[in-house]
């Protein structure tokens, strides 16, 4: 999807997730910088290279490179209104789709691969901070969890399990992009999970013969 194609995209097709099938694209966004400044973006709904650079403490200079790499692979888009070389950014999408199973491209397939294993160090190295601070926000205490179940489930139950999860994230979506929608006190949450078969452990669920 070219910067262009994001422009002219209707305020309707921003809630469709962008799905990735161009390995470059794929390659250009698997750089922690551009990674941070995509999910800064979704949370702050627009910001300059000045004002990101001050979140994420990198140069404005290097912010505004790395701006416009997302801009030519139609991650983020010009929001108008900037002065001078003050240029506010946005997402052209409310979410990106990265999934190495649904490329035809050999190429875009392992792109994807690596692009999803650097998405989830990501998560990971974030979460290892944030359970490691033992300092709480007032009134938050209790608001991180972390749990982990073995449940024995069907594929087709697995992914009814994601989508039912997916519903329950979806009621809160609007408020995104709509800041009207967000009560008092509301922060941006990460709500992070996967599911995946337990290979290592599946031999021992196996029915034994009984002697």
């Amino acid at each position: 999807m070219s910067s262009e194609e994001a422009d002219a995209a209707p305020d309707e097709a921003w809630q469709e997730p962008l799905n990735l099938t161009d390995p470059k694209a794929m390659r250009a966004l698997a750089h922690p910088v551009r990674m941070a400044l995509l999910e800064l973006l979704s949370v702050a709904g627009t910001l300059t290279a000045t004002q990101a650079s001050e979140v994420l403490g990198e140069s404005p200079a290097n912010c505004a490179f790395h701006l416009r790499t997302l801009a030519k692979y139609g991650f983020v888009r010009e929001a108008g209104g900037g002065r001078g070389r003050e240029r506010p950014w946005t997402v052209t999408r409310s979410s990106v789709r990265i999934s190495a199973t649904d490329q035809t491209d050999a190429q875009a397939a392992l792109a994807a691969d690596a692009l999803s294993l650097a998405w989830f160090e990501h998560w990971v190295d974030r979460a290892r901070r944030t359970y490691a601070n033992n300092a709480r926000m007032p009134g938050w205490e209790r608001a991180s969890n972390m749990t982990n179940r073995a449940l024995f489930l069907t594929a087709e139950e697995a992914e009814q399990v994601n989508r039912e999860l997916h519903e329950i994230i979806d009621r809160y979506a609007d408020r995104q992009r709509d800041p009207s929608l967000r009560p008092a006190g509301a922060l941006p949450v990460e709500v992070a999970f996967f599911t995946s078969p337990l290979t290592d452990y599946a031999p021992a669920t196996e029915p034994r013969s009984q002697t």
